[in-house]
């Protein structure tokens, strides 16, 4: 059995919390915002009068140098490149406006909120779970790195265990707003989007996540309408379909509340699966609702078509001579624009290249180097939504699968904008109809 140490500290009646069992909250510079937030965010942590902080000796991991314990806390090695892409976006806006206070709404063993403090180098970051019996790992993880308060007094980070929703409406009320706030939430709870918004500075990034691939595949479409407000129905490139009803949802919380979301990347990992976007997030809503309606998917032919809202009762594919057909699969509303934005991306791969988290020969840094890559590649605004499968273009046209690159290199020879998807290896994004992608995989196939 893996050993521990408990250490236990009674608590006063009139003390909070958090300032008896784990560290001083005075401020000299600000003796009351910090105190105040926190007596308020934290007061159901102290139910009984005395608090027990577990220092679990786990087994040690690292992480791009860092090293940390997870103790009995969800940790998942697969899901380093998401945090790696949190820490580069959280890093540039550093960079870009000199300050950099971020939420770890859901923190587990507190690695992201390490990087963050770390790699990031961010003035402030509040780290919370609902789970307490975490508490001994991450404080333990972050005093074996970063000290508690600068010289001046200043805090550098705050663990904390409530509900997120509170942390962030506590925040909201006392306009203690955050620069960048990152939602690791599990399965498709999307009840986080609006106390988000309402913490996060303008011009502020949220990070947010979603794990539910069965309702991406369209298995549950009422489940997807209560979570997103978008009714999906199995696709072929349903993986791609989760980040756009992700990022849906995310868009129609933020036009509620007068909000203009933009998505800088979109990342999709099979682990879990796991479904992770980088939003920036300004004042004004979407106009027109550009870029939010609805897709489908035509099982005759096989393309994908684009529609809005005042195409509703219209939609139709060009195969069936622009009559209603029983082939054609709708989904929607949901986000039907760029899953990343080029600007952003390109500054990322280049501050990854700086840090030689790329273009080295680790296995990790090749993975993150390929995929900020695939997304400069998608990102270009003449590709539409979704992905086509070799293996589909194959089985229509009744031939073996051509070669990635080959079909790429013939598509381009055509006219067509195409790249690879960071989401399914033997897939293209393109603007090539599927019925053309079929003709040019036969002609290959007889050279």
């Amino acid at each position: 059995m893996t050993p521990f140490l408990i250490t236990e500290t009674t608590l006063s009646s009139s003390s909070s919390p958090l300032t008896s069992s784990l560290f001083s909250l005075r401020n000299p510079k600000k003796p009351n915002l910090l105190s105040s937030h926190l007596n308020c965010s934290i007061q159901d942590n102290a139910s009984s009068s005395s608090l027990q902080t577990l220092t679990l000796e786990s087994k040690k991991e690292i992480e791009r140098g860092l090293q940390f314990q997870t103790g009995d806390s969800f940790f998942r090695h697969e899901s380093a490149i998401g945090r790696d892409l949190g820490v580069l976006a959280a890093s540039l806006y550093k960079k870009s406006k000199g300050n950099l206070r971020i939420l770890d709404a859901m923190c587990g063993c507190g690695i992201r909120s390490l990087r963050y403090l770390v790699q990031a180098e961010a003035d402030f970051v509040w780290a919370n779970d609902a789970n307490e019996e975490y508490r001994g790992i991450i404080v333990s993880n972050f005093e074996n790195e970063v000290v508690r308060e600068t010289e001046e007094g200043e805090r550098r980070w705050v663990v904390t265990h409530s509900d997120a929703n509170r942390v962030m409406a506590e925040s909201y009320l006392k306009r203690d707003f955050f620069d960048l706030i990152d939602i690791d939430s599990f399965g498709s709870n999307s009840t986080f989007f609006r106390s988000a918004y309402d913490a996060l500075k303008l011009d502020g990034l949220l990070y947010v996540t979603s794990t539910d691939g069965y309702s991406s595949g369209g298995h549950r479409p009422h489940h997807s309408l209560a979570s997103y407000g978008a009714y999906v129905r199995p696709m072929p490139y349903s993986n791609e379909v989760g980040l756009r009803m992700l990022i849906g949802g995310a868009v129609r919380d933020a036009s509620v509340l007068g909000y203009h979301v933009t998505p800088l990347f979109s990342y999709y990992s099979y682990h879990g699966p796991v479904f992770r976007v980088m939003l920036r997030v300004n004042r004004g809503k979407l106009p027109e609702n550009k870029h939010y309606g609805f897709i489908s998917y035509c099982t005759k032919c096989g393309n994908s078509q684009a529609f809005l809202w005042d195409q509703l009762g219209k939609i139709c594919c060009l195969c069936g001579n622009e009559e209603v057909s029983h082939s054609t699969v709708v989904s929607g509303p949901l986000w039907t624009g760029p899953l990343h934005d080029t600007t952003y991306v390109t500054e990322m791969l280049s501050l990854a290249q700086q840090w030689k988290w790329a273009g080295t020969e680790s296995d990790i840094c090749i993975d993150l180097e390929k995929l900020l890559v695939t997304m400069i590649d998608e990102s270009d605004p003449k590709l539409q939504f979704g992905y086509i499968k070799l293996d589909q273009v194959a089985k229509r046209a009744k031939i073996n699968s051509p070669p990635l690159r080959v079909m790429m290199s013939a598509l381009k020879k055509e006219g067509y904008a195409v790249s690879r998807s960071h989401i399914a290896s033997n897939a293209i994004k393109t603007n090539c109809p599927m019925t053309v992608c079929t003709r040019i995989a036969k002609e290959l196939q007889q050279l």
